[in-house]
């Protein structure tokens, strides 16, 4: 596919500054990228490229300074890296939307309702009553359980396992190999020291605009739904246990885990490698760093908590500093220590 300056600009509200017939076929990065490549730039860090690529167009930001004579044709947005982000999204979009049909070998069940548009690769498995909206497109070896709902514009990639019952909204995007619905870890403690199951029945219900990473477990719940919450962006990798929420737009990067019945808020930034207890709450905007172990509720909005257990990050800095310091400490208090004998004995002999 070929676009021109011009019409990069026209969907992303920029201003060209150069050639607007000037084509681009692909993409690349501006320290790399060939003739007819378009790049960005975004981070002042790579600045220096911005004079030695070969990108045929790049997009800047407004504030972006030209020290010298370029070859390029620009186009100026508020935010370049956002900019970047929606022609890339564009691009995908236009590459998805070309699949369609359903290959063979598949399985469908006959009281499987399947919208409009919709691509469904090979060797997938629709279950009994299973719905698929528009412009769905279900990649290749895909479990749908009886009785899920898969909205529109959403797109599952090779792998994906969707147990029954389970509900997943419009234009969300779930990565290879991720299972959703799978039961949570529920088992009662018997008095001889076994453990009996309790049977998960509930479902897993992800909302609008949200995206899986691959190799991620999402389980069903108890009872109710485990909930993945309008706009929220889980990692690779990730452990969502039996009735979790997860609130709009939370992010979660990879390997983090949230144990069962943790209700976590809006906004909230988790950190790879993360580890949040059951039946906690944490609250809307909170920021919990990498490799930090969550015991206890965080009731504070907009709270930023490192270490394990987690504890208030200013707090936590504070902490470190004072160990780095200690070797100095410890000297400065053998001195005193010394001067203080030296006085009692001055003291003493006078």
């Amino acid at each position: 596919m070929q676009f021109n300056a011009a019409q990069i600009a026209s969907l992303i509200n920029g201003n060209i500054e150069g050639d607007d017939t000037i084509p681009v076929s692909s993409f690349g990065k501006i320290e790399q990228a060939q003739k007819g490549q378009l790049a960005f730039l975004a981070n002042p860090k790579y600045e220096e490229y911005l004079y030695t690529t070969d990108a045929s167009i790049i997009i800047i930001n407004d504030s972006q300074e030209i020290k010298q004579k370029l070859d390029a044709t620009l186009i100026r947005v508020p935010d370049a890296y956002s900019a970047f982000a929606t022609i890339l999204a564009s691009y995908k979009k236009m590459i998805t939307a070309q699949l369609n049909g359903i290959q063979q070998p598949v399985y469908i069940s006959a009281t499987a309702k399947i919208g409009e548009n919709v691509y469904i690769g090979a060797f997938s498995y629709v279950g009994d009553n299973v719905i698929i909206g528009d412009n769905v497109k279900i990649f290749p070896q895909v479990f749908l359980g009886d009785n899920t709902t898969i909205d529109e514009d959403t797109i599952l990639y090779p792998g994906v396992k969707i147990y029954h019952e389970c509900v997943i909204g419009k234009r969300v995007t779930v990565h290879a190999n991720t299972i959703i619905g799978s039961d949570g870890f529920g088992f009662a403690p018997q008095k001889d020291g076994t453990f009996k199951k309790v049977p998960q029945i509930g479902n897993v219900v992800i909302e609008d605009d949200v995206e899986v990473g691959a190799n991620a477990t999402i389980d069903r719940a108890t009872l109710g739904s485990t909930l993945i919450k309008r706009g929220a962006k889980l990692d690779n990798l990730i452990q969502i246990a039996h009735n979790v929420e997860v609130g709009n737009n939370t992010v979660i990067a990879a390997q983090a885990g949230i144990s069962g019945s943790t209700k976590i808020g809006n906004n909230v930034m988790i950190g790879g490698q993360a580890g949040v207890v059951g039946h906690l709450q944490i609250a809307d905007g909170t920021k919990i760093n990498a490799q930090s172990g969550v015991s206890k509720s965080i009731k504070t909005p907009n709270s930023y908590v490192t270490g394990s257990p987690a504890y208030d990050y200013t707090s936590a800095l504070r902490s470190q500093v004072l160990s780095r310091n200690l070797p100095n400490i410890e000297k400065r208090i053998m001195e005193l220590e010394q001067l203080m004998q030296q006085f009692v004995a001055e003291k003493i002999s006078s």
